[in-house]
């Protein structure tokens, strides 16, 4: 019994101390001492409590805030120099913000303060001001970093939601585009923004993202990269559900078509969401080039794509199994620079493969512009060496480099990593069972990838199963012909082009 009263007692201090939702009291210094108490402002020296008289009322009132988030300059101007020399009788008439709220209890109090709001209180009154003076410091606008183009616009998102919510704005002129806030965290609390257009995007596929994101009961989630983990459709998939763009053009488009777009503080990019193969696939480049020029790029595309899956299994599979497939001269050739060799086929190509990633990632690591240069110079000296020793052949050294430069060709993170860890598998298959096994481990993994949803869409829609949509699939057609839009992600109007 003693344990349980003293756990009621512990739990009744941290419900306090966690800013539960204690009314305001209507004095002024009961008021500022919780609150200095909350936020230890002896102790942090970010937290400001400033406090003044009000010159049309003679009241006392105080000003809490983070230094380190606010507009000092806003503050003054918009905030202090009205209330000291302002002749409004009421704070709404003195203070001259465009964003002004009232706040009745202790919870609301902190969880403006931690967005960067300025609370003010006044004394005789139970209920405060919440004044939106916010700067967060963040990056500028640049470049894309990952998803580059050489035809097209050239800004990407940055770290600030606010900003993000602009670069979209900008391009969407619409009066149904929505940006909904949803709150998530119950410790550290932020905000997920969902985007979309309000007469186009399905209520169903809002209604299960609305329902993924506030079923989160984490203390904290700080980006929309660990975000995209907790509302995926399946943690263990090697196939993504969710596209991660940097791009406002690209996460406009989408947003066009139906699709919901997710943003959030601290991310510089968005979640676009449901997703299929295509949309992996796809770069806005296809769109901004002209229609021949778009779908060669897709081909050569296509073709890397296969390039880097099969070409290093096929080698093993028909080497191994079906040397009878390998005109006689070429057999010859493969058999005498392999004659010196003591490791099997299989042993050399999958050592290859793994010196290659490994050379990948440290070229991401290195600091600078000497990423590349070591990366290029780190393949070619292992590559020759491990030819020169008599470790590797040199078609083995000519295959891998083929599997790995066809990789850079698909430009999303996501599908670029799946692609990478599926053409393991179908080595190991290879060397096991031939073409056989590589067919077999193939299919698997096609059966697999239809059984794949992202919020309910089939992942290999709208070509299996089939709907009606604007057929932009491995080619596009001309601009003027795309009269639908994606009919796998139930739009309320599927039609997009009005042209006869």
């Amino acid at each position: 019994m003693l344990f349980r009263l003293r756990r009621k007692k512990y739990d009744y201090s941290m419900e306090v101390s966690s800013k539960d939702e204690k009314p305001l009291y209507d004095d002024l210094g009961l008021n500022k001492n919780t609150i200095n108490s909350i936020y230890s402002a002896s102790i942090n020296k970010d937290f400001v409590c400033r406090e003044l008289i009000i010159s049309s009322s003679n009241q006392a009132a105080a000003l809490f805030f983070y230094g380190s988030a606010v507009d000092h300059s806003k503050v003054e101007s918009t905030i202090i120099k009205p209330l000291l020399e302002g002749g409004g009788s009421e704070v709404r008439e003195t203070i001259s913000l465009e964003s002004l709220d009232t706040v009745h209890d202790f919870g609301d109090v902190c969880e403006c303060i931690n967005k960067g709001f300025t609370v003010l209180l006044v004394d005789n009154r139970a209920e405060g001001f919440a004044l939106n003076v916010a700067s967060f410091e963040h990056r500028g606008i640049e470049k894309a970093e990952n998803e580059v183009l050489v035809k097209g616009p050239k800004e990407s998102f940055t770290e600030s939601a606010a900003v993000n919510l602009s670069l979209l704005r900008k391009r969407i002129f619409d009066t149904d585009f929505i940006a909904e806030s949803i709150p998530i965290g119950n410790r550290a609390k932020s905000e997920v923004t969902l985007l979309y257009i309000k007469d186009i995007a399905s209520e169903e596929v809002l209604n299960e993202v609305r329902d993924r994101i506030t079923n989160i009961n984490v203390d904290s989630v700080r980006s929309i990269e660990i975000l995209e983990q907790f509302i995926e459709d399946r943690p263990y998939s090697l196939i993504p559900s969710m596209l991660y763009t940097e791009r406002p053009d690209r996460a406009a488009a989408h947003i066009d078509d139906g699709y919901v777009v997710l943003v959030m503080e601290n991310s510089p990019a968005a979640l676009v969401l449901p997703v299929t193969f295509w949309s992996f696939f796809h770069s806005p480049e296809d769109h901004y080039s002209r229609l021949l020029y778009g779908n060669f790029s897709r081909l050569i595309r296509f073709l890397a794509l296969f390039i880097t899956l099969f070409i290093s299994s096929l080698y093993i599979a028909v080497t191994n199994f079906h040397e009878e497939m390998i005109p006689i001269d070429l057999l010859l050739a493969i058999a005498g620079a392999r004659e010196q060799l003591p490791f099997p086929l299989v042993f050399e190509v999958v050592l290859m493969e793994f010196a290659f990633e490994l050379i990948r990632e440290a070229g991401l690591r290195i600091p600078g512009p000497l990423g590349p240069t070591i990366g290029i110079v780190g393949a070619l000296i292992l590559g020759q060496a491990a030819v020169e020793a008599n470790v590797i052949s040199p078609i083995v050294v000519i295959i891998v480099a083929l599997s790995g430069l066809s990789s850079f060709a698909i430009a999303d993170v996501s599908l670029n990593y799946a692609i990478r860890m599926i053409r393991f598998l179908f080595i190991f298959a290879a060397a096991t069972y031939g073409i056989f096994g590589l067919i077999g481990a193939f299919l698997l993994w096609l059966m697999y990838a239809v059984s794949i949803k992202s919020f309910g869409v089939p992942f290999l829609t709208p070509l299996s199963p089939h709907y009606r949509s604007g057929n932009d699939t491995l080619f596009r057609g001309a601009v003027a012909k795309e009269l639908f839009r994606p009919g796998q992600i139930h739009p309320k109007d599927i039609r997009k082009n009005n042209m006869k």
